[in-house]
Parts: C-alpha cells; structure tokens; sequence
C-alpha cells in the first residue's frame, strides 16, 4: 500500500537540485522529517519548519542511522562511497521516482515511462498531449519540467489518471520498485561517459525501466537500434517496435509502427496511418519520437482520432530546434536542449544547409568527430563557447571556427557573418554547467540575444 501519513519519520535527502526540493516538500507536507544533505557549501532551501535540517559540504558521520530511507537525487551517484556505506550499513536507499511511487494515492492511476539517449523530452511532451486530450487528468514531467513527487506533495491532492514521465539514466538508478504499464527506450547512443565505465553500464542503467512493469503492461522499442532490442530482452511484457525500415518484419515484436516520409502506420488491429502535418515535428529524428509516442498512447488507450489531432497540435518543446525568428532572411535556431554530441548530430541532419553552428559548453567526453562529418557541406562555420571550445576547435580542423568564448559574443558574430538564406544554430552537443545553471537557462539567454537584434 502507498505510504500516506509519514508523521514521526524520519528521512534523508541527498542533493538540493530540482528533484531533492520537490522530495522534501512532499516529505514535510506528509509529516516526515527531513535532513538535507548537498556538497555544495551555498546550498539552501525553501523550508521554514522545525522538521527540516540542512548540512552543507561533508556529509556528517552515519548520516543514515534511524531514517526511514535515504532518498538520493539523480545528480548524486549511487557509488558514491558515502552512499556504498550507508547501502552496507543496511540502509534504504532510492531516488525521488520510487519516492512518488511509495507516496501516491491507492487510487492513482498507471505510469507510462520514456526514456533514451535523445529524444526523450519531446517524445515525453508529445505522448502528454495525446494522452491529455484522451484523459485531461494526466500528469506529465519526470526529468522532464516538474518532478514527479510534485504530482502528490500535497495529501489532498486528487489522483492524476494517468502520468507519463520522462525518464532518465540517473532516475532509473534510483528505482526499486515503481512501476510502468508502459515503457520505451528510444535509443542508445554514449553519453554520460563521466559517470558510466562503459556504454553497456549506461544501456543497463536504462533497461531497468523494464525491471518491474506488471503483467498487464506493455514496452515499446526503437527496432532499429540494436543496442536498444538487445536491452528489450529483459521485458517480461509484450514487445512493440518502431522502425523507418518498410522492409524489417515484425519477428520478435507483438507489432510495430512502420514509418517513412511524413507518415507512419501500425502493422497490428485496425492498421491506422497517421501523418506528420505539423512543422514541429519535422525531420527522421521526429518521425522516430512520433511513432514512439503513438505506440505508447494507442497501447495506453488512446483513440486513433485522437492521436492524429494530437500530432496536429503538438506545439513543440521549448530549447529543441526552437525557431526563435527571422532576420533580414536568416533563420534562428535554438537547440540548447542538445546537451550530447548525438543530439547535435539529430539536428544538424533535420536542416537542409548553409548553417552557422554555435556549440560547446562542458563536455561529457564523448567525441565530436561524428558531429564533424554530418557538418562538412552543411556547416558554413563554428562558433565555439565554454569550456570544451578548444577540443571542437581541434576536431573541427578544416572548417572556418570562430572563438567567442560566451554567448553574447557568439551571436554577436554571427550576426556579422550570416547572410540571407543562412540558418543560425545553436546546438551546443554539452552541458551548459561551465556558464549557465542548465539548458534553459543557456536558451532563454540565446533567445533573449537574438531578439534584442
């Protein structure tokens, strides 16, 4: 049964980012009492009650004993060695997901989960508005906009229907026992090779999404991937696969959405077409999310009606391939969501050409030789900012590269170099910690810049 009434626990919050605030406060509306540990010695927090308590920097010595679990945010790995202690010492521990999982009312509905290297947050959106316009009482955020443990932070709040939540590879770490009627790995790329010692340890950490779905549930893969059919091995759930090739068969999936061009159609029951109308989702990389989201939806419930007006409407998601405007015939584009080199590359491949490419920020050790040939014919320029401008400068050897080190710099040149007909994108293939406090934050600040030309 769902924990309610959390009066007279106690509980410890590791890391005060997005995630960790909403877990405290849904802690100390139930009647927990919360200490908060963070590393950083500037953190704070929110909360005016005598049952919170905040240490900053060094974590104090058995910071674990008499809690009820240690609740450890996705910026924290679990292999941290203070974490490995309080785990032997017999400790609970687990992430803000399984928080809102243990938490929710008995009478909440299903989950539907998506996760993958990219993609993820605009197929997250997307399946919000398909299955929004099916059930209006429907949930949407996870590692995407709000976090989960918002949904139940407050006990009178009425259960959402359905909840769809994007997923990423450090939540999915956290889970113990949550839950998904529907799940979806969209794909598999290196990334988050600073914290994982191999792809295969990053591709595990995100099949745990299959870990626990009931019997009733059902998974949903991109076929064409084959890192992606090898994780879905471990669903214990019928299959479904999304493809762009017309001549993969369905062996070993119990359907699939088959796509090409600006349309797609299911291979299973009525085989419904659908078509992709809506600038917002142009491009091979979001037919992909497109049929990912379908799937979901239609398996979830959802009308075929409703799924074609839903791709209609979708009106895309903010920091990817974000028109911003036009200028004396140049076209601004802000992708700051493009935090790897692979969701780059997915953007670069969706335009036709003559692109002034503004990137860098932090790295996360992943080469940029693959960004490097999608650009030659394609890419005008670069212009590097942030901390890992010196390593896109040596591998974009050849090409015409133009240090600016911050934004407004960037933009200002290229300004100066963009003619009419050119494309302007940002897509930076890094995180944006090295300036900025996260990717909105590096699109707002480029849109701002943009639109104050």
């Amino acid at each position: 049964m769902p924990m309610t009434d959390l009066t007279g626990k106690r509980f410890v919050v590791v890391g005060l980012g997005k995630s960790g605030l909403a877990a405290s406060s849904l802690l100390l509306n139930r009647g927990a009492s919360v200490l908060a540990l963070d590393e950083n010695p500037n953190a704070s927090a929110p909360f005016d009650s005598d049952r919170f308590a905040l240490s900053r920097g060094v974590f104090p010595s058995r910071f674990w004993e008499g809690a009820e679990a240690v609740v450890v945010s996705p910026g924290v790995p679990l292999s941290k060695p203070e974490l490995v202690a309080a785990r032997d010492a017999g400790a609970q521990l687990y992430g803000e997901i399984e928080l809102a999982w243990r938490t929710r009312p008995a009478a909440a509905g299903p989950m539907l989960g998506v996760t993958g290297t990219n993609g993820k947050s605009t197929t997250t959106a997307l399946l919000g508005e398909l299955m929004t316009r099916q059930e209006p009482n429907t949930f949407v955020g996870g590692n995407l906009g709000t976090a989960l443990t918002r949904a139940y932070e407050h006990p009178s709040r009425a259960p959402y229907a359905m909840h769809v939540v994007e997923l990423s590879s450090f939540q999915l770490e956290g889970l113990v026992e949550a839950s998904f009627l529907g799940s979806a790995i969209l794909n598999l790329t290196p990334d988050h090779l600073d914290r994982y010692p191999s792809q295969d340890a990053y591709g595990l950490a995100k099949a745990r999404i299959f870990a626990t779905q009931p019997p009733s549930g059902f998974a949903v893969v991109n076929a064409d991937d084959h890192h992606v059919v090898k994780l879905a091995r471990a669903a214990k759930v019928p299959v479904y696969g999304f493809t762009t090739d017309a001549l993969r068969t369905n062996a070993g999936f119990a359907g699939q959405a088959v796509g090409g061009g600006s349309k797609f159609i299911f291979t299973f029951g009525d085989k419904p077409v659908f078509h992709l109308r809506n600038r917002a989702l142009r491009g091979k990389h979001n037919l992909e999310n497109a049929m990912a989201a379908a799937l979901l939806a239609h398996l979830a419930g959802a009308t075929a009606e409703t799924i074609q007006a839903g791709l209609d409407g979708f009106p895309g998601l903010p920091h990817r391939m974000e028109f911003v405007r036009e200028l004396d015939g140049v076209e601004w584009l802000n992708d700051s969501k493009a935090t790897n080199v692979d969701s780059s590359l997915v953007a670069l491949n969706a335009l036709p050409g003559r692109v002034w490419l503004i990137a860098g920020g932090k790295g996360k050790g992943a080469p940029y030789e693959p960004l490097v040939g999608a650009a030659k014919g394609k890419v005008l320029g670069v212009l590097t900012i942030g901390k890992d401008a010196p390593a896109i400068t040596a591998a974009f050897k050849g090409f015409a590269v133009h240090g600016c080190e911050t934004i407004d710099v960037a933009v200002k040149r290229a300004r100066e170099l963009a003619k009419p007909g050119d494309i302007v994108l940002l897509s930076p293939a890094c995180a944006s910690y090295d300036q900025f406090n996260h990717f909105e934050h590096r699109g707002d600040a480029f849109k701002s810049l943009v639109r104050s030309l």
